[in-house]
């Protein structure tokens, strides 16, 4: 069997406790962050800055928990928002760093708020750069635009594919050239494009490859060129001689500045989610635990994805062992996380302990059925708890009314 250990990637940041007897204190649900193992991304990414001349960026998407930008920042260039809202928390809480946004559509009524809080405005049609362009332009702003390689790299992900048959996101190049003219290209300071969902740096030259087919002619132009998120950079098996060749493959062949706006990276294998088995019942000869932890509220990623999550002491995999499905206590029938063998049977009371928790988890929670958000801790270095959040019944209420 294959049952998690803290050996494991996604649990090494408490190979020095034990685990049970560290987080077994926290009420649950409760979400935890580990500040060292965030320490430890962000220095590869520093590493990678460093040795390359690349701009490396927090995507707020997938972390925005701002308590500890002031840590990130050391080793970050800036954030990366998807809307005016994040890009307002990243110039106020990491004032230091660029600000970047790119938005699928911005709103006329938000745009000239924005233009406080960003510093670079990535559009994501030709229409809208016509149309907000020269207001960026007038207030000092660098300006981009998102481009569609039409090259997908990903299997079985398709909610998270750009580049998917009819895709909102980026401007092909058909549409380039029936809308773009020349007082519009001189808005653009740079390209953007972002096709990645949790890949290695194989699938990134591929892409790269199809942008310079794609658009290989207007990047001499340019002064910078995004190569958006979703690289793995701090995966252990992530092929990083890979990625840094196709950086310095850009830099040399177009003369740009090169920007990567990870979000898990940044975050990958820095979080847990404790929660506790409240009952376990049975239907059909399978053991269901229901615990005080919702994948549709808490861990929205695992339906959505879908994914399962792991979990200390458990394997995905059938097999020799203690089957147990867990599941939420919403009524949403498929509130299901998923089927997991263990080495002894769970009972009410158990601590379950799910990892790679720290990313699209605090960010995209929810309060469906009226479930409390679960509390945020942060484990520091030395081995201590602090309760950063204490969230009740007034965020469920104020969510829906006066």
């Amino acid at each position: 069997m294959g049952y998690k250990t803290t050996k494991d990637p996604q649990f090494a940041g408490l190979s020095r406790y034990d685990p049970q007897a560290l987080l077994g204190q926290l009420p649950t649900p409760a979400y935890v962050i580990d500040q060292e193992r965030l320490r430890e991304n962000g220095q590869v990414l520093a590493a990678l800055a460093r040795r390359t001349g690349c701009r490396v960026l927090l995507a707020q998407k997938a972390f925005s928990n701002y308590d500890f930008y002031p840590l990130l920042s050391q080793y970050l260039a800036g954030t990366e928002a998807s809307g005016l809202y994040e890009a307002r928390l990243g110039r106020e809480e990491m004032p230091q760093g660029e600000v970047h946004v790119f938005c699928g559509a911005y709103r006329a009524d938000e745009f000239e708020e924005l233009l406080q809080y960003a510093d670079h405005i990535v559009f994501n049609s030709v229409h809208q750069l016509k149309a907000f362009g020269p207001r960026g332009r007038a207030a000092g702003k660098i300006l981009g635009l998102r481009v569609n390689p039409e090259c997908s790299t990903q299997e079985g992900h398709a909610i998270y594919d750009p580049c998917a048959p009819g895709s909102r996101m980026g401007v092909t190049r058909n549409v380039w050239d029936r809308e773009m003219d020349r007082d519009t290209l001189e808005l653009l300071d740079g390209l953007h494009f972002h096709t990645l969902c949790e890949q290695n740096s194989d699938d990134l030259k591929t892409t790269l490859a199809a942008v310079e087919e794609k658009f290989g002619d207007i990047l001499p132009r340019m002064k910078w060129l995004n190569m958006g998120g979703g690289h793995h950079i701090t995966r252990p098996d992530y092929d990083l001689a890979t990625l840094e060749g196709c950086i310095r493959r850009a830099q040399q062949t177009w003369g740009v500045t090169v920007y990567l706006e990870p979000g898990e990276a940044v975050a990958l294998n820095a979080g847990y989610f404790v929660s506790r088995v409240l009952d376990v019942v049975e239907n059909g000869g399978t053991q269901i635990a229901i615990l005080d932890a919702s994948a549709a509220c808490h861990m929205p990623d695992v339906l959505e994805m879908p994914y399962q999550p792991p979990i200390l002491g458990a394997d995905t995999e059938p097999g020799e062992g203690h089957l147990f499905r867990l599941a939420g206590p919403t009524c949403l029938a498929g509130d299901v996380v998923g089927d997991y063998a263990f080495e002894t049977p769970l009972a009410a009371g158990d601590l379950v302990l799910f990892g790679d928790m720290a990313i699209y988890t605090t960010c995209k929670n929810n309060t469906f059925n009226g479930m409390p958000l679960p509390d945020i801790w942060k484990l520091d270095r030395a081995g201590n708890l602090t309760r950063l959040t204490r969230f009740g019944y007034e965020d469920f209420k104020l969510r829906l009314g006066r």
